[in-house]
């Protein structure tokens, strides 16, 4: 019974895991605010070596449309400004010799639908995730000897009803991204 449970767990920990980086990977993508975790994922090349963003400078939204970077070494201003650059994330940096600024521009019609299908795809990826931790939660339970049909079936059950929960939260938190992107 015990390692019945470690693959119930086993299964919810990674349906768990995919709607954390669903949320996660919606964080990135932008609904028309500005906000510190559009270049959280940004690394910046400092002193030979990768640096995440906001271990280099303080990052703060000073309005709507504003992402201020200021960074604690005032000779890090090029490597961030490159790094923003090559991240491909859209914006086109702007410094005044101590901070740089990020203007972040009103969305068209045309480039929320593009995030709104980026969200799809990221749901649609989720959920592709969630029915692989089934998967390998049926598989694994078919390996156990010694346990009669009915508590398999009982399990393989509960293992569908992680399942259907987690997807239909994933197709909630995509509902949810949707309205905010789409939301002028």
């Amino acid at each position: 019974m015990e390692e019945l449970d470690l693959i119930l767990e086993s299964v919810k920990q990674d349906m768990d895991g995919a709607i954390k980086h669903l949320d996660h990977a919606f964080q990135r993508i932008r609904a028309g605010r500005a906000s510190t975790s559009m270049v959280q994922d940004v690394m910046v090349e400092y002193y030979g070596a990768p640096t995440p963003i906001n271990q280099v400078a303080n990052v703060s939204v000073p309005d709507a449309m504003t992402i201020s970077i200021q960074p604690w070494d005032r000779t890090a201003i090029g490597a961030i400004e490159k790094a923003i650059i090559n991240s491909n994330l859209g914006f086109a940096p702007s410094n005044n010799g101590e901070n740089i600024i990020l203007n972040v521009p009103p969305l068209t019609e045309e480039r929320r639908r593009e995030l709104a299908k980026q969200a799809k795809v990221e749901a649609e990826n989720t959920k592709i995730t969630i029915r692989n931790a089934r998967q390998e939660g049926l598989k694994e339970l078919k390996k156990l000897e010694g346990v009669s049909e009915d508590v398999v079936k009982g399990v393989e059950d509960e293992i569908q009803g992680f399942t259907d929960k987690y997807v239909k939260l994933c197709d909630e938190h995509l509902k949810t991204k949707e309205a905010e992107i789409m939301k002028v």
